[in-house]
């Protein structure tokens, strides 16, 4: 008896095969939960994903800006991250493949891409765009500080004012009493 494999016609055999590449080279899929995420100077930003895959995969994050291209972190799906150094303080791996960045700047702004790649040389792609904002209220509270600050010198002006004005005038009573003669007897003239 011959096997099941050798009993199929050559087309029937090269439509499996086909099959069995379409079904391995799909055997990864990425599902990103946001495209875009926005977030604020100093806040963080959480790369949330669902990997699916056969096997263990490796798990890379890169950042692309205009003017760079950094590696951020590597690891096997559920191990240690190797995580740059530009980026170990400020980064947290996940085990389901997803990254968080805390303490943003505004160059951190850019595309964020992660490469998943099977035991077996198969891998697939997704990115991320982020962009970075600066808040607005701490331009809003300089004002506020600065019109606080300008309102209480303006108000130290004037008692300063008010207290010369006071000084003035007590000093020209001073000297006006002590310019006229103690006791002097004034005469009258008859008319």
């Amino acid at each position: 008896m011959r096997p099941a494999w050798i009993s199929l016609s050559q087309n029937t055999q090269i439509l499996y095969l086909i099959f069995c590449l379409c079904h391995y080279t799909q055997a990864i899929t990425i599902q990103v939960a946001r495209n875009t995420i926005t977030a604020p100077v100093q806040g963080s930003a959480l790369f949330s994903v669902d990997i699916t895959c056969t096997g263990t995969p490796e798990i890379r994050w890169m950042f692309y800006s205009v003017s760079e291209q950094q590696s951020i972190a590597t690891w096997m799906l559920g191990g240690a991250a190797n995580v740059t150094q530009m980026y170990e303080r400020r980064v947290e791996t996940h085990p389901n493949g997803s990254l968080t960045i805390s303490d943003l700047c505004l160059q951190d702004s850019g595309y964020y891409t992660i490469t998943v790649t099977e035991t077996s040389g198969n891998s697939k792609d997704t990115h991320v765009v982020l962009s970075v904002t600066e808040v607005l209220y701490e331009d809003i509270q300089y004002i506020a500080v600065s019109v606080i600050v300008l309102g209480a010198l303006a108000v130290f002006l004037m008692l300063c004012t008010w207290l010369l004005n006071k000084l003035y005038n007590f000093i020209k009573a001073w000297r006006q009493r002590r310019c006229l003669p103690e006791h002097t007897e004034t005469e009258l003239q008859p008319l």
